[in-house]
């Protein structure tokens, strides 16, 4: 069940995917939030920083830990546009995040629902639960309206 707090919480991760947009990335955001708070922001920037790994789920993973002063990011939860990817869905196990929260699904390569259970499956030393479909609509669209833009 969705509630206010959620909403709230992952307009702020749209808030960082309309970042990503406006700087030619995909457009995917992320807040971690602990204890209420956002602690740490991050989108896709890739592009700009030629990485590979800057994904928006790494970013605010790496941000928050060095909020934090530690690797352990116990007591958090992450909220993500998209449904994370295998690199960071093992990132949010690796992190220890106790709680994922994300908008759209990922049907091409999404790591926690679509394809893999990364996180859920209790093969990895560590576990998290998963809240899916917050604001899947309007997180959705705006990867829809990305790409339909890049394609015209």
């Amino acid at each position: 069940m969705v509630n206010k707090e959620q909403e709230m919480f992952m307009e702020a991760a749209l808030a960082e995917a309309r970042k990503a947009y406006g700087r030619g990335e995909v457009p995917i955001g992320a807040v971690l939030v602990k204890e209420g708070h956002i602690i740490s922001r991050g989108h896709n920037l890739r592009e700009t920083e030629q990485d590979p790994t800057a994904h928006a789920e790494i970013i605010a993973l790496r941000r928050g830990a060095n909020s934090l002063g530690t690797w352990r990011l116990s007591g958090t939860t992450i909220y993500v546009t998209i449904e994370p990817c295998p690199m960071c869905a093992g990132a949010l196990v690796l992190a220890r995040v106790d709680h994922l929260v994300y908008g759209a699904p990922d049907p091409k390569g999404g790591g926690v629902d679509s394809h893999y259970h990364i996180g859920r499956d209790g093969f990895m030393n560590h576990t998290f639960t998963v809240t899916r479909g917050v604001l899947a609509e309007e997180c959705g669209q705006l990867l829809r309206d990305f790409f339909r833009h890049r394609r015209s």
